[in-house]
């Protein structure tokens, strides 16, 4: 209970307080037109009453211009909520989706790691939606409810105290019944939210890996685990709804034991003993209306509120992770680099006590290239992603030009940064937007420079839209070679200080890798460049070769250096020149 005393108060502070005087132009306007709902059945005693018996024509046509008058306020009303109050919802739902996914950009590449990118998609965009009920006319018409049903009740103690307070027996009991379903309703709103972004996250690898699957005749294995996931939501709705049959079956019973149980049986017993008149039994009947509907109301927007401070739950938890530039030792800013880069008896770990780099010290100078070699799951990719500020040592520290990379500021690091991976990821459009995806203002000139450099326009010159073809999503219309020579165009692009090449020809043909070699060279002079190769072939030239074995420097120096030493290094170049 305290839990959700919490939730409400800070979504009042952080999202109502702010916009308090758009909440209230709300409130006036459903007060208005709760003001003016009264008047019909106000109306409707003095016409039974009075005006029909006495034949008063003229206060006929007054009451009769009263009452359309009113039906006119309350829809104006109606109108002026919506446009003010549910499209400022919508407004501040887009507001939030922003806010939440600048937010998950700026977490820590190890959050990635271990959190389904489907999930977080479902999380920007559904766990939000629910804020339109906190500030657009959910809450509204909660508070105006509760108003209607105020005055309905004040109204209902001046015909007959006694007959109101019969029919408020079973109102009070589903009022009791409504919040026992509400408090079974929240966590189970808030688990759907959960079990709804792993489906998500599921099917969208499905639908990003359908080649795997078709691969590997895996499509019943992958409808099976969907299938499951659709269960486990479907179990979740069942709860949901079982709670929400409980409070319509019970509002239906007890609201019809009220309204027409109570008020025929001793309404009709009142009017026989003279004690009630015709007028006023239809004017309680109607005011007994508008006391009842917001309660059946406020029971369904009070399902939505709750699903609403669910999703702003788990929303609170993504906007408060730390981001990996939030530490206030993060200083200092960087206009330029040189590109000495140290590396101090670096330690790190991805899980706790369970190391994959074991006090890895070296230093790399402005402008030379040091390959990383070594069996698969040695830690080469650990120690770039460590130089590229992705990760952050455990114990020991890495130098920048003097400077500890714990107190630099990243975005200031990283302007001076370009990688290119193994499978580099390439966007959706065109082959010139994704070269430009590092510099859009890039002029026409330095774009084609890039094509030249990376030998990308030796394909791209055959498509009868040259730059400008469509790619399709990752780029799947091209083939491996052509999507990695864009990616190292990307980096040319961005014109790097330190560059980071991640088996970056592993994927080209020999005439191909041949083109790309010399484009490397070009791209790698005067920069700091750290490469991972598995093909030893293509580093011989490096300045500094690390042969990394379970996350330590068995050997370092350069090619010739290392054969004529004949250890780990000699034995892999020769095994590799045999095959």
């Amino acid at each position: 209970m305290a839990d959700k005393k919490v939730s409400i108060l800070k979504a009042f502070r952080t999202i109502i307080w702010p916009r308090r005087n758009l909440v209230f132009i709300g409130l006036l306007l459903i007060v208005i037109s709760k003001a003016a709902s009264f008047v019909p059945p106000i109306s409707l005693r003095f016409f039974l009453d009075d005006i029909v018996p006495n034949q008063k024509y003229d206060l006929l046509k007054i009451l009769v211009i009263v009452v359309v008058l009113s039906f006119l306020v309350q829809a104006v009303m109606s109108f002026l909520l919506t446009k003010v109050l549910s499209i400022q919802a919508q407004y501040m739902i887009s507001e939030l989706r922003a806010q939440v996914q600048k937010q998950v950009l700026s977490l820590p590449i190890r959050f990635f790691d271990n959190t389904k990118s489907g999930a977080l998609v479902s999380r920007i965009m559904s766990d939000v939606e629910g804020v339109r009920n906190l500030i657009g006319t959910g809450l509204v018409q909660l508070v105006g409810g509760t108003i209607t049903a105020v005055v309905s009740l004040i109204l209902l103690m001046r015909i007959s105290p006694t007959m109101t307070l019969l029919t408020f027996i079973p109102l009070a009991i589903f009022a009791f019944i409504a919040l026992k379903a509400f408090k079974i309703i929240r966590p189970v709103f808030r688990d759907r939210g959960k079990i709804n972004a792993e489906v998500k996250g599921r099917l969208t690898e499905t639908l990003g890996g359908i080649r795997v699957i078709k691969g590997f005749n895996a499509e019943s294995q992958e409808a099976e685990v969907f299938e499951h996931g659709v269960r486990r939501l479907y179990e979740n709705v069942k709860k949901s709804l079982t709670a929400t049959a409980v409070m319509t079956s019970s509002s239906t019973f007890l609201l019809g034991l009220a309204t027409t149980g109570i008020m025929m049986g001793y309404g009709g017993y009142k009017m026989m003993q003279d004690e009630l008149t015709t007028g006023e039994y239809f004017e309680f009947t109607f005011l007994l209306a508008l006391m009842v509907a917001p309660i059946v109301q406020m029971s369904n927007i009070g399902s939505q509120l709750t699903e609403a401070l669910a999703g702003l739950d788990r929303t609170e938890e993504l906007m408060n992770e730390a981001p990996e530039a939030e530490s206030k030792d993060r200083t200092i800013q960087l206009d330029r680099i040189v590109g000495n880069i140290t590396f101090e008896n670096v330690s790190f770990a991805y899980e706790e006590d369970k190391e994959v780099l074991h006090n890895v010290s070296f230093s790399a100078k402005p402008g030379q290239v040091i390959a990383l070699v070594g069996s698969s799951g040695s830690g080469k990719s650990t120690i770039a992603g460590l130089a590229a500020s992705f990760l952050n040592p455990d114990s020991g520290r890495i130098v920048v030009d003097g400077n500890d990379m714990a107190k630099i500021d990243l975005t200031s690091y990283r302007q001076f940064l370009g990688v290119v991976l193994q499978d580099d990821f390439l966007f959706e459009g065109t082959i010139r937007e994704n070269i430009l995806f590092p510099r859009p203002d890039a002029t026409e000139e330095q774009l084609l420079n890039a094509v030249k450099a990376s030998y990308v326009d030796e394909f791209t010159d055959r498509f009868d839209d040259g730059l400008d073809t469509l790619i399709g999503e990752r780029g799947v219309k091209l083939s491996g070679g052509q999507r990695q020579r864009i990616a190292i165009a990307r980096a040319v692009l961005a014109d790097p200080r330190i560059l980071i090449l991640d088996e970056a020809t592993s994927s080209l043909d020999t005439e191909s890798e041949a083109l790309i070699q010399k484009s490397l060279a070009e791209l790698t002079k005067g920069r700091t460049t750290f490469v991972i190769a598995h093909r030893l072939s293509t580093i011989r030239k490096a300045d500094q070769i690390l042969v990394i074995e379970k996350g330590r420097i068995a050997e370092k120096g350069t090619h010739d250096e290392l054969i004529a030493a004949e250890g780990r290094y000699y034995n892999l170049f020769t095994y590799q020149a045999r095959i």
